[in-house]
């Protein structure tokens, strides 16, 4: 059973809170620790922009070990986008958080995700009308959830 979260035009100062406030949904939800917004941070402070895949879309996440409880998936959608520094793909308005408890729930989660957005999911959260169309676009993009 996966967790599934999203928030809808939350505003940021920058690329930092971003990412802390789509991870906090996880934690909100109860998928992930305390400490799991700042281990997504970590991660990008520590590997540079890679999370940010495509324009506009960035993948929060950080490893099993940092705070995933249990399978989650958010989506946070900024009022205003943010610069990450990524060469091509800034600014970033979505947000896809992930956490899992395991790494073989780790790679199964970011493959249902990688499927969902090569068959349109970022365009589709982008068009979605509100907190309750977001939250039901994901879920209808994740099977397994």
């Amino acid at each position: 059973m996966t967790i599934v979260t999203a928030t809808d035009e939350v505003t940021a100062g920058d690329w930092r809170e971003a990412v802390r406030k789509a991870a906090s949904a996880l934690v909100e939800a109860g998928a992930a620790g305390e400490g799991y917004p700042d281990a997504c941070v970590r991660v990008v402070e520590e590997n540079g922009p890679y999370i940010v895949l495509t324009k506009g879309l960035a993948l929060v996440h950080a490893r099993p070990e940092e705070g995933g409880l249990a399978v989650g998936v958010g989506v946070t959608r900024l009022a205003a986008p943010v610069e990450f520094g990524h060469p091509d793909n800034d600014p970033v308005d979505l947000l896809l958080a992930f956490c899992t408890p395991d790494p073989d729930a780790h790679v199964g989660t970011l493959s249902g995700l990688a499927r969902a957005l090569s068959g349109g999911l970022a365009d589709r959260l982008r068009a979605a009308s509100g907190q309750d169309d977001l939250s039901s676009t994901l879920k209808e993009a994740l099977p397994d959830a």
